[in-house]
């Protein structure tokens, strides 16, 4: 899986191409950091997509860049049967006030070009309507066939122009492929985009068990649990060059691998007898250390993103709970105190949030709290929720729904405050979504 390289310039707010970077006009007052608007009274940012010109397929640019705002929660696209005019020349400014009229707040006009057969570039430029001015305008250039991450490029520097925050768009997910009957499921390592499309098999399929995969924040290494003639492990998979490797063998089970930010040592559970302890491994010297030593079943360990402190679940109170401790070992604080048990913890790269699952009377829950416990909230609930992990900004949550009776799980999104929900298709069953960083 080969990186593919795309290139970016600014578009001078004067409309002339250039490669300098030029002071433009900040967003209004009404967007900025999203953490401020999505209170009680939360309104998503309304913004028109106007279809791309240029080169024959330039739509489907427009098209992937709306649909991207579409799942995005706090930018909402105008309906396009609205729209009160075409915008011939995307270079043109357009007639604004005729946008206010749809209650569009910004407005995206774009253009797609074939500098040769096999090189796509997309220009794009973004307007505020209450202003008046051009806001945001760059231009893309990428091999033809990465079309689809030019566009999230361009839905990644838009958000980021009206929210404030990161983008997430240009970021892939790890995941569980499951087919077949409920009762001989096929377990395949794939990848797909955050969107749910170029779906990739990586691993399995034949009579290995895969579980558990985890990006690393390189985003060219997975992490994954393979059983393999009973013969459980821990294995490394490199993305760009498909090389596997056993990072090693211990007599008990190990599970729920995870790197450090770093990339440089993963943390993971062992299996002892009756009790499960946590442990490190230094990459580059294989060399092991134990962080817990109790005769509990100690799991699903997570880095903080600063790599100074680990949570993970316990049931070493009598029940499944989320403690944190520093990452070098030595006592570990409880955080969890709902009614129910706790799972599957997972750090925001913001480090302002753990993620869990909460299984309570039946119910399972995905949720979010603060490091010290406090600020719990429930985004989702249902028959069967699991496996929280962060977008690249620390703004939204995917998880897998298992519906029960003949169906299998399928990957959903929420944002961290709870606003929406969507379904991430995919072409098969589910599970395990691990949310890799932005590939730019």
């Amino acid at each position: 899986m080969n990186l593919v390289f795309v290139f970016r310039v600014t578009i001078l707010a004067t409309l002339a191409l250039t490669s300098i970077a030029f002071g433009l006009a900040p967003a209004t007052a009404e967007t900025g950091d999203v953490y401020v608007h999505a209170g009680p009274n939360f309104k998503p940012v309304t913004i028109a997509v106007t279809p791309f010109a240029g080169v024959e397929g330039a739509d489907k640019i427009g098209s992937i860049v709306t649909n991207d705002f579409a799942r995005s929660i706090f930018l909402l696209p105008v309906n396009a049967t609205s729209f009160p005019e075409t915008i011939s020349n995307p270079d043109v400014r357009p007639n604004l006030d005729a946008w206010k009229t749809v209650n569009a707040q910004f407005v995206l006009t774009g253009r797609v070009l074939r500098p040769d057969a096999g090189h796509v570039t997309a220009q794009y430029r973004l307007w505020d309507v209450s202003t008046g001015e051009q806001v945001a305008g760059e231009q893309f250039t990428s091999e033809a066939s990465n079309a689809r991450r030019v566009a999230h490029m361009i839905a990644d520097a838009v958000f980021s122009r009206v929210t404030g925050e990161k983008g997430f768009f240009d970021s892939r997910i790890v995941f569980v492929d499951e087919s077949g009957p409920k009762e001989k499921r096929h377990k395949r390592l794939a990848i797909m985009d955050m969107d749910g499309a170029n779906v990739k098999t990586l691993a399995g399929g034949g009579d290995d068990l895969v579980v558990t995969p985890r990006f690393s924040p390189s985003a060219q290494q997975v992490a994954y649990m393979s059983f393999s003639a009973d013969d459980p492990k821990v294995t490394l998979l490199n993305l760009e060059t498909g090389q596997r490797e056993a990072v090693g063998h211990f007599p008990g089970m190990t599970f729920s691998p995870r790197f450090s930010p770093d990339g440089q040592q993963i943390i993971m559970s062992l299996s002892e007898g009756s009790s499960t302890n946590l442990y490190t491994m230094d990459l580059r010297s294989r060399a092991t250390t134990r962080l817990t030593d109790t005769s509990a079943i100690d799991t699903s360990p997570t880095y903080s993103p600063d790599g100074s402190q680990i949570a993970f679940e316990s049931d070493r109170g009598g029940t499944q709970q989320i403690y944190v401790m520093s990452a070098s070992g030595g006592p570990a604080k409880r955080i969890s105190f709902g009614e129910g048990r706790y799972s599957t913890p997972v750090w925001s790269p913001r480090g302002d949030l753990i993620a869990f699952t909460r299984i309570k009377g039946g119910s399972f829950g995905i949720g979010v709290m603060k490091p010290d416990g406090s600020g719990e909230r429930i985004l989702v609930e249902g028959f069967h929720n699991e496996g929280p992990t962060f977008a690249p900004n620390g703004l939204y949550v995917m998880f897998f729904r298992d519906s029960g009776g003949t169906g299998g799980p399928k990957i959903y999104m929420t944002d961290i405050f709870g606003h929406g929900e969507f379904l991430v298709p995919s072409p098969n069953y589910a599970s395990d979504p691990s949310w890799g960083p932005l590939m730019h």
